[in-house]
């Protein structure tokens, strides 16, 4: 079939390594969690109880994607960048209104991930009700490490930290998530037909920060990874 002609060339699909394997992975959605550990939910303003609100999610471009080890410059329109170190889920196989107990069956494997926030434009819009798009759908944004397979695993506990300039900022655990793996996948299943290449940013930890030009941010997952990136230059 010949391809239909366009008036500019359309952007590729994003793919991300796999360890172990030569094929990449290309990626469909990113889906992010907000407030799933509870001391990062105090620290925010915004506790959560469980028993009476359930997850809210929000997205970025797949274009927002960036590798691990990258340098990204500062971006505008912000004075307070902000870092959140998470653990991505990526999913598989396609998934609808998936049970809980059934969750894992849809996972194909976890990353690392930073979630790089504008806090000061995403507060403003919080407080006003708005969309947090110009906090968080961020150019180079979402920063990302190779995938590591672990079909059917829904991972219950590990350490999760960050450290900016070799300095500890974040430290926690997975198992400190206010909604944990299987329950993320069974909920958004309910929302969307969840597709392989999906991506799940499942939430951060207490202790997010402000980083400037020239820092570098080094995190690590037990038993998943780890994920580097330096800050650059304003533009």
């Amino acid at each position: 079939m010949t391809p239909t002609p366009t008036l500019w060339t359309p952007p590729a699909v994003p793919t991300l390594p796999v360890r172990g394997r030569s094929e990449r992975a290309p990626v469909n959605r990113l889906f992010f969690v907000g407030r799933n550990y509870h001391a990062h939910a105090v620290e925010m303003g915004r506790p959560v109880d469980k028993s009476a609100e359930q997850p809210f999610y929000f997205t970025k471009s797949p274009s927002t994607l960036v590798a691990s080890g990258a340098t990204v410059p500062y971006p505008p329109r912000t004075q307070n960048y902000h870092y959140e170190m998470e653990l991505v889920v990526v999913i598989g196989k396609p998934g609808f209104r998936v049970a809980e107990a059934d969750a894992h069956e849809l996972i194909y494997g976890y990353a690392c991930g930073l979630d790089m926030t504008r806090r000061d434009l995403q507060l403003v819009a919080r407080d006003k009700g708005r969309p947090w798009d110009l906090g968080k759908d961020i150019e180079q944004g979402s920063v990302i490490s190779e995938i590591v397979p672990m079909p059917g695993v829904a991972i219950e506990r590990g350490e999760i930290a960050l450290t900016v300039n070799g300095q500890p900022r974040q430290a926690s655990d997975i198992d400190k998530l206010i909604w944990n793996i299987r329950e993320l996948i069974a909920d958004r299943s309910t929302y969307y037909h969840l597709q392989p290449g999906d991506l799940i940013y499942t939430g951060t930890p207490e202790g997010v920060g402000a980083v400037v030009p020239g820092d570098r941010l080094e995190g690590r997952v037990a038993g998943v990874g780890e994920i580097a990136l330096h800050i650059g230059a304003a533009e």
